[in-house]
């Protein structure tokens, strides 16, 4: 355990800051798969006779253990350093693929669950945050360009997952033996990819410094505040909890299409003239991941030229648009629905890559990891509610002898209105009070006349 150790890790004098956003990257690259997930659901349901709800449910827990294992992980991560958090992240996750292959291959759904939801899950929630205080403090001056890099890559794990999965699913089969191939392939694939980025990743020394203008002259981008607030005194702020919201609503909308995007673009144009195929659908999760990835770092570095707030704003505002113009269009327009889904799951995307640079603008850089950690709790409930709000009204739908569009139009209008909220709980934000200030470290200038956050700008 001493390799892993934080101290293990500082980066020598000259090493260049640019090898961490790869490292980062080779862990979000592999826990990305979870975006995947629809691509198994239609030969899960076929091969162990399970509902569209019942088949979301190892999803549906990853999310949920995402959330909490950041949460609870954050402060561990922070004071273990980002390599232990990925060697944790590397054999949970890979692991979690050889108990669902285990659960495949015996046909016991319960084992699927427990495997790729729950341990797994835990993969994914240490693997998420475990690069991102790191980034932040090698790129203080760019922190949402950085942590978009990185970021962006969960959003494309599913670009590569997809068709790789549905290859594998082809070449070995789609009853349950072929699972369980295809999840014992990828689990071994992952473990060894994973290692990369925990041998690579390096933290800065306590006197490193950016390129640029020495400490305490004016910078073109410097940090928009210097203030020092704890993960518990942050948990105590009205600015936290409407962050948690706003992402939670942001998470929602997006990613109640992307669970169910195989089968939904399917169902959605079944009657009409041009049907959109098993291997199209595949296309168009791609399609998505490719969205999510792009607007991770395009709307993330966005956020650094206009701000945090005004960037959520787009998210939230446009998001629900796009909505609105789905709902309407029905099965009209297939080329209007993707790209209206393109751009909801690019905000979809952008709103994880800007969350942890907008928790720096309001709470500092002090335990911003764990901080973000506790904010992802609010991605656990959005895992649960996009899933659930779609698939749910789906199969009512079903039942009640409905198809195409109709399945699907009451949950978009649902997400229509958890925008809004997003939008409303965005416009309360304001500047974190200083009675919630840590004193400011030995040496470091004080907080107190640092400028407004930009991301707290009206």
């Amino acid at each position: 355990m001493l390799a892993l150790a934080r101290s293990r890790s500082v980066a020598p004098p000259g090493w260049s800051r640019w090898l961490v956003p790869p490292a980062a990257l080779s862990i979000h690259l592999a826990i990305g798969q979870a975006y995947a997930w629809s691509v198994f659901k239609p030969p899960l349901e076929s091969s162990l006779h399970l509902s569209g709800t019942a088949s979301a449910l190892p999803f549906q827990l990853a999310i949920v253990m995402l959330g909490l294992s950041a949460a609870f992980g954050g402060t561990l991560v922070e004071r273990n350093g980002p390599r232990w958090a990925m060697c944790v992240s590397a054999v949970c996750f890979s692991a979690g693929f050889l108990v669902a292959a285990l659960g495949a291959a015996t046909g016991r759904y319960t084992l699927i669950v427990l495997g790729y939801g729950f341990l797994g899950g835990i993969g994914l929630g240490i693997g998420y945050i475990s690069p991102v205080s790191t980034l932040i403090k090698w790129f203080p001056d760019r922190p949402g360009m950085a942590t978009g890099i990185a970021i962006m890559g969960f959003g494309g794990g599913a670009l590569i997952a997809s068709p790789w999965s549905a290859q594998l699913l082809a070449g070995l089969g789609s009853d349950t033996s072929g699972i369980a191939g295809t999840f014992l392939v990828m689990g071994l694939s992952y473990a060894v990819f994973m290692t990369l980025g925990v041998l690579l990743v390096r933290v800065p020394a306590d006197d490193w410094r950016p390129p640029g203008p020495a400490p305490g002259t004016p910078a073109a981008r410097a940090l928009v505040t210097t203030a020092r607030v704890s993960a518990r005194s942050a948990l105590r702020t009205p600015q936290f909890w409407c962050l948690w919201v706003i992402l939670c609503m942001n998470v929602t909308a997006g990613i109640g299409i992307l669970e169910k995007a195989a089968p939904m673009i399917s169902d959605f144009f079944a009657h009409t003239a041009s049907p959109v195929s098993a291997s199209a659908a595949a296309g168009f999760v791609g399609m998505l991941s490719l969205a999510n990835m792009l607007g991770r770092i395009v709307w993330s570095s966005a956020s650094d030229l206009v701000g945090r707030k005004n960037i959520y704003r787009l998210y939230l505002g446009v998001g629900a648009l796009m909505y609105l113009l789905i709902a309407l269009a029905g099965d009209s327009s297939k080329p209007l629905f993707i790209a209206c889904a393109v751009v909801i799951l690019s905000f979809y995307g952008g709103g994880f890559a800007t969350v942890p640079a907008y928790l720096t603008d309001l709470f500092g850089t002090y335990q911003v990891g764990a901080i973000h950690g506790r904010l992802l709790t609010a991605w656990s409930t959005a895992g649960i509610l996009g899933p659930l709000i779609v698939n749910a009204v789906a199969d009512a739908g079903k039942s009640a002898g409905r198809s195409g569009p109709e399945l699907y139009t009451t949950s978009f209008f649902i997400m229509i209105g958890l925008l809004a909220v997003g939008f409303a709980a965005n416009e309360l934000i304001r500047p974190v009070h200083p009675r919630h200030h840590e004193p400011p470290a030995p040496g470091a200038r004080s907080a107190a006349g640092t400028a407004t956050p930009k991301g707290a700008e009206q």
